[in-house]
């Protein structure tokens, strides 16, 4: 059986799967931190708003899209991940189960 999708929730789902492109093409070394920045920002902005609340919905759509334009830019070669990104990565593994490489008790990416 499968799912359908309004079209508000098919912009979302490829907004965040072209920041996800986006993370993927940044250098090795800082792609698992830009994963980390997209997963916190939607998880967070999507808790913040109600399913219902169509127009704060499409407001986080366009600022979205603006935000990661810039991001996408070849200048953009890094992104600053904070401690409670890090604790929040720890608390919810990816897909894969496994944290981000920088969580606090790793020891990498260390923002202090």
């Amino acid at each position: 059986m499968s799912l359908r999708r309004s079209g508000l929730q098919k912009e979302v789902l490829s907004l965040y799967r072209r920041a996800l492109r986006m993370a993927n093409a940044k250098p090795p070394a800082v792609q698992g931190k830009f994963r980390l920045f997209v997963r916190y920002t939607f998880k967070t902005q999507a808790a913040a708003v109600s399913p219902r609340d169509i127009a704060a919905i499409e407001h986080m759509l366009r600022r979205g899209r603006r935000q990661l334009e810039m991001y996408e830019d070849l200048k953009v070669r890094d992104c600053f991940v904070s401690t409670e990104m890090l604790h929040w990565a720890a608390q919810n593994p990816g897909r894969a189960g496994r944290p981000y490489a920088g969580s606090p008790d790793s020891g990498l990416g260390r923002t202090s």
